[in-house]
């Protein structure tokens, strides 16, 4: 009995189909429908029934079908760990991050940095909200992603706060806040606010604060970079609730005022603790959490 022949099994089963498993293991059908019968000779059974349009494992073949899938697990869990130690690691990992990570984050640099240890691995990027990015991580679908945090995070989800800073409204100069430098979350209850997208932590925490104080609020402009966030806001087009780090870059064009009690927006990195998690994807968890071990916190 050998690995491949379960390994042809065991695709064959998964494609019902000799073809498309030949196609998806790069091997020739003649080559796979050999090899299985060689393994249903040395088992005396027939392991899969061809008489069909599709191609189904016997009642002989669902019993060897879970050794089958063991035993290939076990040979990659023993390959892993060699690599691991060794630490020649391969595979891919997937990486997210929200739009805008502002000056405290370097993504290019962390993955640079991965990317030297770990030339074996492919790394692969994606973009999107904190909320969905969140779900992915839980669903093992992300490894490692750097998102916005308005709460605690979905079960079987770790989280290092790596970004702690104030948020604040800004407004151009002849807006009526600009003579003011601090002010109640209240006194947005009757204006027109610019504002991150749903299901980001900004707009979360605005979202969140606003109805701790006893209000919703409306939301007239959306924009999925806070810097664009400032730039309409010192056009006149409404009170933009940013980081004070994207204030403080666009300052010769906005008015700042800080939120008393102050406001806070959070960036975290968030990586699966539930479920299988392979070594490469270890591997850039522990890495990315000691390049951004100690939070960058403006207070």
């Amino acid at each position: 009995m050998e690995l491949r022949q379960l390994e042809y099994f065991v695709r064959v089963v998964e494609e019902a189909s000799f073809t498309k498993a030949a196609a998806a293991l790069h091997v020739a059908q003649p080559g796979i429908s050999a090899q299985i019968r060689k393994l249903e000779r040395e088992l005396g059974q027939d392991l899969l029934d061809r008489s069909g349009r599709t191609v189904r494992p016997t009642e002989a073949g669902e019993a060897v079908l879970p050794y089958a899938r063991a035993a290939l697990g076990a040979v990659s869990g023993a390959r892993q760990a060699v690599e691991e130690l060794t630490g020649l690691l391969r595979g891919q990992v997937t990486i997210g991050t929200v739009t805008s990570l502002g000056p405290s984050i370097d993504l290019p640099a962390l993955l640079a940095g991965f990317h030297h240890d770990h030339p074996a691995v492919e790394i692969g990027l994606t973009a999107d909200t904190s909320d969905r990015l969140l779900e992915a991580v839980a669903g093992g679908r992300i490894d490692l992603a750097v998102v916005g945090l308005a709460g605690e995070p979905p079960p079987g989800v770790g989280v290092q706060i790596v970004v702690d800073e104030a948020l604040v409204v800004a407004v151009s100069h002849d807006d009526p806040l600009a003579a003011r430098t601090t002010m109640a979350l209240g006194g947005l209850a009757d204006r027109p606010i610019m504002s991150l997208p749903r299901g980001t932590g900004l707009r979360a925490s605005v979202e969140n604060a606003c109805a701790a104080a006893g209000f919703r609020p409306h939301v007239a402009f959306e924009a999925g970079d806070p810097n664009m966030l400032a730039q309409l806001a010192a056009r006149g087009l409404g009170v933009a609730v940013v980081p004070e780090s994207v204030a403080r870059a666009h300052a010769a064009q906005l008015h700042t005022v800080g939120f008393r009690p102050a406001l806070r927006g959070v960036l975290a990195l968030a990586w699966r603790t539930e479920g299988p998690v392979g070594p490469a994807a270890r591997a850039v968890v522990r890495h990315a959490r000691a390049h951004l071990a100690e939070p960058a916190t403006d207070h």
